[in-house]
């Protein structure tokens, strides 16, 4: 997994959810989607409850890298535009 990838929820309450990919910490993935999990407090979720899409959001992932900020907005964007028919094509 990297940073700025679409990530699915496969166990707990938020099965089935999509999330963005924004950090690591340890033995976790921090994820979030700008909605229910913010930037500011995201999800910490083993890796093996997760599914990796094959989208990666790129400009998510090199913001979160270089240490910019990065806003709820644009995950919310990235995963409105991932729900609306992206995944139906195979990412990219």
């Amino acid at each position: 997994m990297t940073l700025g990838q679409i990530v699915t929820s496969r166990a707990g309450r938020d099965k089935g959810k999509h999330f963005v990919v924004v950090g690591f910490s340890e033995k976790w993935v921090l994820i979030a989607d700008g909605k229910s999990r913010k930037i500011d407090n995201p999800k910490k979720k083993n890796e093996k409850h997760l599914i990796a899409q094959r989208y990666v959001a790129e400009a998510i992932g090199s913001k979160l890298a270089s240490g910019q900020r990065v806003y709820d907005r644009e995950l919310r964007a990235v995963l409105e535009l991932w729900n609306g028919g992206l995944h139906d094509q195979g990412g990219r």
